[in-house]
């Protein structure tokens, strides 16, 4: 266990980023999922720039690899394309 208080403190901290993190990532994840079973181009552009803006948030907060980010975001633009 820990000695010191900083410690006990950075415990704390590091639990509270952990589940605000898993939350986020989880959040966006569903965000992903629903729009990959959209099926209307419009409801899919729609809800693209938030799917994006939730992507971007995550790599930047470095929960992601901001290069898996890109290619998450490459895979939903072309999945909109394909729509008709």
């Amino acid at each position: 266990m820990a000695n010191h208080k900083s410690a006990l403190k950075r415990i704390r901290n590091s639990e509270t980023k952990r589940l605000r993190n898993r939350y986020q990532h989880k959040t966006t994840r569903n965000a992903m999922k629903k729009l990959k079973e959209t099926t209307k181009k419009k409801d899919a552009e729609k809800l693209f720039p938030e799917v994006v803006s939730m992507l971007d948030k995550l790599a930047k907060n470095n929960v992601i690899h901001a290069n898996k980010a890109a290619n998450l975001k490459s895979g939903l633009a072309k999945h909109i394309a394909s729509l008709k």
